[in-house]
């Protein structure tokens, strides 16, 4: 570690051969890998070649986040069902707009990080033949999920740090990324390191910057959660998007969020049991929210109106357990993604919606009263097979998944007592930035892993990103050791034009405290609400359109005026609200792009339009009074991917354009061919 002076600033230098920025699972696995990789090649004591860099060791989506069993996505395991690679991989791009190469890849390498994490210690269930035990999720076809309960990422990402604190490797806590310094142009382009401020240190006078050079760059920082109003991310999670598109890193499947029904309170996934249990829905009007008058008129059993029967209406609740995400594709003919639309039209007429674990749900006068016997086949022998009969939600909860209720005792909602309040919330991005079949960037020796590597397509099977990002992971550190070696970066002769950049830095702080410029905690409410508006599960081309105008118009205000923030306190805030304002430019830009494309309703978000399918009579335009009308998929476009550039000349600054995808390697090789292939480094080289 270092010292120098930048404008009248001590900044602190550190090196290491590779810097994982964000310690949730993906990036905590990473760096295990990579020291193990260092071990066996001979280098001598790796872990001080090593550094994690995150802003909060307990933060983030893998530590905070998750739902009634948070399901990590493999190749099956059942003795009775057979699986393959090539299977697999067929599920991850069955939806379109994913590369053959990596899905293949990510299954190959399902088994081999599954039981990497149960070595490191995560708590996978076995029967006392020691299989795996598996169940379906959304869009699997195959019994490939298991899990660990609610906290699996929390204890991927803890036993994977526990492992990593064995070894050495140092982790750096409470580092807010405030820029990616880079060096070169063209194909010489390079991101050289990663500028923070230390949140521990910086006050009035110090802005406590902190430079991490590394030869190899590893960015795990997650998904920009912080993006959306209603969300189920943690709070605070903001991702580092924004720098991302400066550093000149591609955007890939930036329009693929990925919505679902979700607690609010306590930010939390109402998927699986939750909906299995088939607890009551209500709303009450904002401002009497759980206030009952003398007839209990304020409580409106809302499902009742577009529902012909009981047993349709408690089928589908049971059906969103396991078809959580929103899907626009199954909307029409009464399917269970009709009740995030109308959760989603109820809150639009100012009422908040509850889900009650005390009270089965209530019909119409017109419909029957609730009983298990009268439910739709699927739901009704599902809830035989697990000896869910009780007569209450709740005690059909407890049966089937006591830590369900648990991890909201734990967070001060008791569902025993009190109703459940929901949401349609942002909870996954399945785009992010391109990579190749190594998880390496546009930008060599820049690797992409977790959430913020675009890799899942349109739709992805639940779970399927927590083996994503550990298969990133892996491959990230292998090629990193096998190609670019274990040495320290020297960038000396860089040094002038890193020097320029650190003093733009600090020269940009000083601008945030500028007393013509926002408040950067409403520039963030404003980000938020304009992309749950716009860039939501609900779009439309004109409203997108204009989103986009006033998204660039906050970022350039942005950049000429700085922020109102004199206090230290405030610098993080502004720095986070600068890269997230242009991460929604980016965003937005890809959502324009795609609706111009005429790409229609796909993923997890519907497209508007006025000739389009109806979505129900009762499900209105506030604008028109009419009813809403949804666009079906282009699946013509299911060939391709959306990549979005920052292009600083550009009016939008973005530029968009679509590629084609990788396919999947067919090709075998004879194992004295393969394996001489192995021996000599060629695997690195195709």
């Amino acid at each position: 570690m270092e010292t120098k002076q930048i404008a009248n600033q001590t900044v602190t230098i550190n090196r290491y051969n590779t810097v994982i920025v964000g310690s949730g699972a993906a990036g905590m696995n990473c760096a295990v890998h990579l020291y193990e990789f260092m071990k066996a090649k001979g280098v001598e004591n790796p872990q001080d070649r090593i550094a994690v860099v995150t802003a909060g060791l307990g933060l983030g989506a893998s530590r905070m986040s998750g739902s009634d069993k948070q399901t990590y996505y493999k190749i099956g395991t059942s003795p009775d069902v057979a699986d393959s690679a090539e299977e697999f991989a067929k599920s991850l791009t069955a939806a379109g707009c994913c590369h053959g190469d990596s899905a293949l890849i990510e299954a190959i390498g399902s088994l081999r990080e599954f039981y990497h994490l149960v070595q490191a210690g995560v708590p996978f269930p076995t029967d006392s033949t020691g299989t795996f035990i598996g169940y379906k999720t959304d869009h699997d076809p195959y019994e490939r999920a298991t899990s660990a309960g609610p906290k699996t990422s929390r204890f991927m990402s803890q036993c994977l740090q526990k492992q990593l604190e064995r070894y050495g490797v140092e982790i750096h806590d409470g580092q807010e990324v405030a820029q990616l310094l880079t060096v070169g142009s063209g194909e010489s382009k390079r991101i050289a390191g990663v500028v923070t401020v230390d949140k521990k240190s910086v006050d009035e006078s110090n802005y406590a910057i902190k430079v991490f050079f590394g030869a190899n760059i590893v960015l795990a920082a997650g998904g920009p959660g912080e993006l959306y109003k209603t969300s189920v991310y943690p709070k605070g999670q903001l991702g580092i998007h924004g720098l991302a598109f400066k550093a000149g890193l591609t955007g890939a499947n930036l329009t693929e969020s990925q919505f679902g029904l979700a607690s609010i309170k306590f930010r939390w996934n109402v998927s699986g049991t939750y909906m299995q249990a088939v607890p009551r829905l209500f709303s009450t009007p904002v401002r009497d929210a759980l206030r009952r008058d003398a007839d209990g008129k304020d409580e409106r059993e809302f499902l009742t109106d577009f529902f012909p029967s009981m047993s349709k209406m408690a089928t589908n609740i049971f059906l969103k357990g396991y078809q959580w995400p929103f899907d626009p594709q199954r909307i029409e003919n009464l399917r269970s993604s009709l009740v995030d639309i109308v959760v989603f039209n109820e809150t639009q007429k100012g009422r908040r919606v509850f889900m009650d674990f005390l009270h089965n749900p209530i019909g119409s006068d017109s419909m029957d009263e609730f009983s298990i016997d009268d439910l739709e086949p699927e739901a009704k022998e599902y809830l035989q097979k697990a000896g869910a009969l009780q007569k209450t939600p709740i005690e059909r909860l407890a049966h089937m998944n006591v830590p369900a209720i648990e991890i909201y005792k734990e967070n001060g909602i008791d569902l025993y007592s009190e109703p459940l309040e929901i949401a349609v919330c942002a909870q996954h991005n399945n785009g992010g930035f391109a990579v190749d079949k190594w998880w390496q960037s546009n930008i060599p020796q820049t690797f992409i892993i977790g959430e913020m590597a675009g890799t899942h397509g349109v739709k992805r099977p639940g779970g399927s990103a927590l083996n994503a990002g550990q298969t990133g992971g892996l491959r990230a550190a292998e090629y990193i050791v096998n190609v670019y070696g274990c040495e320290l970066p020297d960038y000396s002769d860089k040094q002038p034009g890193i020097d320029r950049q650190l003093s733009d830095i600090v020269e940009s702080f000083e601008q945030y405290k500028s007393s013509s410029g926002s408040d950067p905690e409403e520039v963030l409410e404003e980000i938020r609400s304009r992309m749950t508006a716009s860039g939501g599960h609900i779009r439309e081309l004109n409203d997108a359109q204009k989103a986009l105008k006033e998204a660039v118009k906050l970022y350039k205000g942005i950049k000429q005026k700085g922020f109102n923030s004199k206090d230290a306190k405030v610098l993080i805030t502004a720095i986070q609200a600068e890269h997230l304002a242009l991460a929604s430019v980016g965003y937005l830009k890809a959502v324009v792009e795609l609706l111009e494309q005429g790409s229609g309703s796909r993923g997890s978000h519907l497209v508007l339009s006025e000739d389009g399918i109806e979505i129900h009579p009762d499900v209105i335009d506030k604008a028109t009074n009419k009813p809403l009308k949804f666009k079906p998929e282009n699946e013509s476009l299911r060939d391709s991917i959306l990549q979005v550039e920052y292009d600083e000349g550009s009016p939008d600054l973005f530029r968009c354009r679509n590629i084609k995808l990788r396919p999947a390697p067919t090709d075998r090789k004879a194992f004295e061919s393969a394996w001489q292939d192995y021996r000599e480094g060629k695997i690195y080289n195709s």
